[in-house]
């Protein structure tokens, strides 16, 4: 579908491609607004987060995990999915600050 008018996207503003999807706003790449870094529905099953689930399975190595995800979204960002995986790297590095504030008190 090709769109001729420059239509934007209910919640950042930033111009729709030609398949209306904003290319942006990470909430609106899936045309639903799932929320496909903090939340992405493949990674939840019957209300339990695969991040929680890892958590108590790794315990200690939990932090590790945490890590090495940072260093994958980085890795890729430029080759994938640009500013997508960099807010993922994000993602993770907010998990790995609470993680150390948690065992640091």
């Amino acid at each position: 579908m090709t769109v001729w008018a420059t239509e934007k996207c209910a919640k950042c503003d930033c111009i729709l491609d030609d398949d209306l999807n904003c290319p942006e706003c990470v909430t609106c790449n899936t045309g639903t607004g799932t929320d496909m870094v903090n939340h992405p529905p493949h990674y939840n099953a019957r209300g339990i987060e695969c991040l929680d689930a890892i958590r108590a399975a790794t315990s200690d190595g939990y932090q590790y995990y945490l890590q090495g995800n940072i260093v994958k979204y980085i890795w890729r960002y430029r080759y994938k999915n640009g500013i997508e995986d960099l807010k993922k790297a994000e993602f993770y590095l907010k998990r790995l600050m609470d993680e150390y504030d948690e065992i640091t008190k």
